[in-house]
């Protein structure tokens, strides 16, 4: 199992998996200014703890995606997500949670392979 934290540690969060073989740098306005590398895990084996008063959501444009994000200390948390194939289609219905690897314990996600997605061109 996995665990991870914002910096003040009012949202934490635990993974039942383990870390992908890459994360996911994605290169839309939005993740590319917030600069977290995405590891991608199935609804069912993340669990989030966070205070309902610190945690925040960030949805734009089709309002598909909401972007989780501590209003304490501001670190971006995990984002809720249709599962988009590379080429950005999707099932309707199926969901992934992304969570941002910077936050993960004991875990350097600079130095893990990781991969990139044309977010700019795709959405």
């Amino acid at each position: 199992m996995l665990t991870g934290r914002c910096h003040c540690g009012e949202t934490t969060f635990e993974i039942h998996g383990d870390v992908p073989q890459a994360l996911t740098r994605c290169t839309c306005t939005l993740c590319s200014k917030r600069g977290h590398l995405f590891a991608y895990y199935d609804p069912a084996s993340v669990r989030v703890h966070a205070h309902p008063e610190s945690d925040r959501v960030y949805r734009w444009q089709t309002k598909l995606v909401a972007h989780h994000f501590c209003g304490t200390c501001g670190c971006a948390t995990y984002s809720d997500s249709p599962d988009f194939q590379p080429d950005g289609t999707w099932d309707g219905k199926t969901r992934r949670i992304a969570v941002n690897a910077r936050l993960l314990d004991h875990f350097d996600a600079e130095e893990w392979p990781h991969t990139v997605i044309d977010g700019r061109n795709l959405w």
